[in-house]
């Protein structure tokens, strides 16, 4: 039998879905620049593929964050728990 959901204020969602983006797109970023040559002195500049392949991160982070492994990590920072498809 699965636990009743119990209800997150909203702030919490939204806070945890910017953290996520934000913590993503540069980890992501800085290791795809640092692979392909995209690191420059102030960050990381990515063009072309490597940009195609930064947002595919991103993509497959929140996909396998939400639908996979029942939340992100902050979503589980903020004790957010998502239902599992059955």
């Amino acid at each position: 039998m699965a636990e009743p959901l119990v209800p997150v204020p909203m702030w919490k969602r939204v806070v945890a879905s910017i953290l996520d983006f934000i913590m993503v797109f540069f980890v992501g970023g800085y290791v795809i620049g640092a692979a392909t040559g995209g690191l420059k002195a102030d960050g990381f500049d990515l063009s072309g593929w490597p940009a195609l392949l930064l947002f595919a991160v991103v993509v497959a982070y929140f996909y396998v964050g939400r639908r996979v492994v029942g939340g992100t990590l902050w979503d589980r920072f903020f004790g957010i728990s998502r239902p599992q498809p059955t």
